[in-house]
């Protein structure tokens, strides 16, 4: 039996669906802890740029959307974007590493 997503994850997955050239590969995993609510994001390598946007903006604003649906459910929602594998290159700093998101 699938299990069933809250809105903060079917939120997230449509936006992201909505921008990436890749959607079939967008995952997206949710855990709660005592400091709230956590998404983690996977995409495809190709879509990282689109994701996080030029110095950051989509992200900050995809961000700033999810916390709010976190709010009007009662809960601190965070939104971790998790490095593709193969991304890095040997002495260059990661696109998220250079936001310092």
């Amino acid at each position: 039996m699938a299990e069933k997503k809250t809105k903060d994850e079917q939120f997230l997955e449509y936006i992201i669906n909505t921008l990436a050239d890749h959607p079939e590969s967008v995952k997206v995993s949710r855990s709660v802890d005592e400091m709230g609510v956590l998404l983690s994001l996977k995409v495809h390598p190709e879509d990282m740029g689109q994701i996080i946007g030029k110095s950051g903006s989509t992200v900050r604003a995809i961000r700033h959307l999810v916390r709010i649906v976190g709010l009007r459910n009662h809960a601190r929602v965070n939104l971790k974007i998790e490095e593709p594998e193969g991304a890095r290159t040997q002495g260059k700093k990661s696109s998220l590493e250079e936001l310092k998101l």
